[in-house]
């Protein structure tokens, strides 16, 4: 087993049942108007594996803070990678002419108890517009390791919110990516010729097939977009899932497709997805509608894992 060392020095670390969450935390702006990030690592403290969306460094609007690195400092047990999609300068002159280097950031970011074995951060089609605003936008990878399926991917991701059309060439991107992967290894394979020079130091990290992919998709589920993840419906024999496909943790969670609001408006556009392999191992699937920290709603998901 990959990473047997490591699970032999921190067994009691590990568990079966993992609590996931997904949020679009709107850079900390709550329902009431009030920035707060406290409020939000609260919501989300008891997850063992958390995935946001929407957090920013340095801007304006909300105090141009870091906001990644006060989210970990209210979660000291989680570890953590943030990626930046958005990426533009930020620096300043401080007293005397001193250069601040500093960087205005938009993206998502990943939080586990358990070890993040490696970590990507893939970059999404971005579709250049004229007049409505056009972000770039990605897919952060982490690669954590469980106890029943030894290591599994965490995606956190954000799509276009503009439509249909921006969108698929992002999902096609990220279902290019996600086949790939196992083919193309971990952060690092294979062998070097000069070991001494370390860059074979540790194991050989994984690049598992087992994927769990969360977000704020901006779709719904009567979405070609959806449709393409999770496979076609039919009238006669319902949804045909691919056998190395993914299941929408909300149905398998024992939902209706049509069930559920994640946003205000009443519509679920925050979802987890599968690999098909392993949605037997969910166990409950549940939006809490009483979180206030944002104009979303955090999606939970109990795995087996």
């Amino acid at each position: 087993m990959r990473f047997a060392g490591w699970l032999a020095l921190h067994p009691l670390r590990l568990k079966q049942r993992v609590k996931a969450v997904t949020y679009n935390i709107r850079y900390g702006l709550g329902q009431d108007g009030r920035y707060d990030l406290a409020r939000i690592a609260d919501a989300v403290k008891v997850a063992d594996v958390i995935a946001l969306q929407e957090v920013d460094r340095h801007w304006q609007r909300s105090g141009c803070v870091d906001s990644p690195a006060i989210l970990a400092s209210h979660l000291p047990e989680h570890h953590w990678v943030y990626g930046a999609n958005l990426d533009m300068d930020a620096s300043f002159r401080a007293s005397g002419g001193r250069l601040v280097n500093r960087r205005r950031q938009f993206g998502t970011m990943i939080l586990s108890r358990l070890p993040i074995i490696s970590s990507r951060n893939h970059m999404l089609p971005k579709y250049g517009t004229l007049t409505q605003h056009s972000i770039q936008q990605g897919a952060l990878e982490a690669v954590i390791q469980t106890e029943r399926n030894g290591a599994v991917r965490v995606y956190s991701l954000h799509l276009s919110h503009l439509g249909p059309a921006t969108r698929i060439p992002q999902v096609e991107a990220l279902l290019d990516f996600h086949a790939r992967a196992p083919s193309e290894g971990g952060a690092w394979c294979g062998g070097h010729p000069d070991l001494s020079a370390g860059w074979t130091e540790g194991e050989m990290p994984p690049m598992p097939a087992e994927t769990i992919l969360m977000g704020d998709f901006n779709f719904e589920w009567s979405a070609p977009e959806y449709d393409r993840i999770v496979g076609a419906p039919t009238a006669r024999f319902g949804r045909l899932h691919g056998l190395t496909g993914f299941v929408d943790a909300w149905v398998a969670g024992g939902h209706r497709e049509d069930d559920g609001a994640t946003i205000r408006s009443g519509k679920r556009i925050d979802f987890c997805f599968v690999s098909a392999s392993i949605a037997g191992q969910i166990r409950s699937c549940r939006i809490d509608a009483d979180a206030l920290g944002s104009d979303h709603q955090p999606l939970w998901i109990d795995f087996d894992l």
